[in-house]
């Protein structure tokens, strides 16, 4: 509508690939309706054009690996109305929070050839462990449907419509016979929040959780049937739990009981 001053978005990257961001861009038509409604008012992935907040709805992509970032997310989340986490990095510190619990400093001495420039915290964390986060998003890369259903919910003060069921009910519906049941292969898929459409057991490939916990999931029972039923020794149950998604709060508490002790 003519007059109408259309509500700020932005969009942040931290420590990422960018594959959220591009699912946002890929969203195509969708993209071009929400621009109707939105400014992209900081979007660097699209535009180098940037507008100063304060923002209706800022985008998170990317975990906190740096003092910087740590610092950066604080005003990020001072100059926006609604913080909207994006991805298993932002919601879970992504597949850099594998070196959580590691030696940081043993690995950038092989890796880089001047280990002394390299300026990193100790741990890959989530978004939601340094500022209050108002909706997280999990997926890896996110559901391109699912960002837009959460986007317009927010801009019109409405809870988004995202199915809260297990990667199994999707199984179900695709007709995909269960592989833990049928073929003895360790699958995350009863515990993991739906929005793949169940695409790796299409496959023949057991669910690795990149969706991130369900609600109300268990994956404790699960890692016990999966022990005692299939006879998976501890260190494949713990490599199952991390993941892309290792730092959810479920898979990590549920990961510990088979992690050698340190």
């Amino acid at each position: 509508m003519k007059g109408r001053v259309r509500p700020k978005l932005a969009v942040w990257k931290f420590a990422s690939c960018d594959g959220c961001q591009l699912s946002l861009l890929d969203c195509e038509d969708e993209l071009l309706q929400l621009a109707e409604l939105v400014q992209f008012a900081n979007f660097v992935e699209a535009s180098s054009k940037v507008q100063r907040g304060p923002y209706a709805v800022s985008l998170v992509e990317g975990s906190i690996t740096t003092a910087h970032d740590r610092e950066r997310i604080q005003a990020v989340r001072a100059d926006s109305a609604v913080v909207i986490t994006i991805g298993a990095c932002a919601t879970s510190g992504g597949i850099q929070a594998l070196r959580n619990g590691a030696d940081v400093a043993e690995f950038t001495r092989h890796v880089y050839a001047h280990p002394e420039y390299i300026s990193t915290l100790r741990d890959s964390t989530p978004i939601s462990a340094h500022i209050k986060v108002d909706y997280e998003l999990f997926g890896c890369p996110i559901n391109k449907q699912q960002l837009v259903e959460v986007i317009s919910a927010f801009l019109h003060g409405r809870k988004p419509r995202i199915y809260s069921h297990s990667v199994c009910v999707d199984c179900k519906l695709r007709g995909t016979p269960c592989l833990t049941v049928t073929r003895g292969i360790p699958c995350l898929g009863p515990v993991t929040h739906a929005g793949c459409e169940a695409l790796c057991p299409s496959y023949g490939r057991g669910c690795f959780g990149c969706y991130g916990p369900k609600e109300s999931s268990n994956p404790a029972s699960l890692m016990q049937h999966l022990s005692t039923h299939l006879g998976q020794p501890d260190v494949a149950l713990s490599r199952l739990l991390r993941s892309f998604t290792a730092e959810a709060p479920p898979f990590a508490s549920a990961r510990k009981p088979y992690e050698p002790a340190t």
